[in-house]
């Protein structure tokens, strides 16, 4: 054997993905994988190309992990599911959770069994209870939200006066409709429904309609009449 064809030594990365495939743990693409040597991977879990795995991540079994995927100390238990291009940090996603795609779930963040993190959602220092869903475009900070809870798109946590962080509580059933503020402090009661496009400022007791929004106000004809004004001024 000539000297250039000589066996190169394994990096670490390629030794951990090794070591992975040997317990049951299906790697798409070692290539563009790479695994830190102390990440846990469960038997049955598929890691789709480009999957980044980083110090300190524990995964369960039966996990399905899709391209693009940076998860760097986190838990994740068992059949939980992160689709393209999420970022996963400091964080726990309890079983048969979604996350993703383009999901960004930061430090201190806590995702119930079932619950749903869906496109172009963050979470910060949040608890999704179990079966809960934020399914587009949300930000959710410093909250705590209860379990089947439905977070409309375009929902936003107000967490941030400029000094301090306040907490948001949406409690279990509630309904969070589309485009809404919730202005922390501010809690929204067990079963309560928040109409879309509300800017919320003030508690919502359990089982109540909240709507703030400015009224509609509708002029018929009125885009022929400013037509006809600018045709006579010439």
């Amino acid at each position: 054997m000539k000297e250039h064809d000589a066996p190169t030594e394994a990096q670490p990365g390629q030794r951990s993905i090794a070591a992975l495939i040997a317990v049951g743990v299906i790697v798409r693409d070692p290539q563009t994988t790479y695994v830190d040597e102390d990440v846990k991977v469960g038997p049955g879990t598929v890691l789709y190309p480009g999957v980044i795995l980083e110090s300190g991540s524990v995964i369960g079994a039966g996990c399905t992990i899709h391209a693009r995927v940076r998860i760097t100390r986190c838990r994740l238990a068992e059949n939980v599911l992160v689709l393209d291009g999420s970022i996963l940090e400091d964080s726990t996603v309890e079983e048969g959770a979604s996350i993703g795609p383009y999901a960004r779930l930061r430090p201190g963040s806590d995702i119930g069994a079932g619950a749903k993190v869906g496109n172009f959602v963050e979470t910060k220092a949040t608890r999704l209870g179990a079966g809960s869903k934020a399914s587009h475009l949300t930000y959710l900070g410093d909250a705590v939200i209860g379990d089947n809870v439905n977070i409309g798109a375009g929902t936003i946590t107000c967490n941030y006066d400029g000094v301090t962080k306040d907490r948001t509580i949406i409690e279990d059933g509630a309904f969070i409709g589309s485009n809404v503020a919730l202005v922390a402090p501010v809690t929204i009661g067990a079963g309560a429904y928040v109409g879309a496009g509300s800017t919320i400022t003030e508690d919502v007791p359990a089982g109540a309609l909240a709507v703030g929004r400015g009224r509609q106000v509708t002029k018929e004809g009125w885009v022929a009449h400013r037509r006809g004004e600018k045709s006579e001024g010439g």
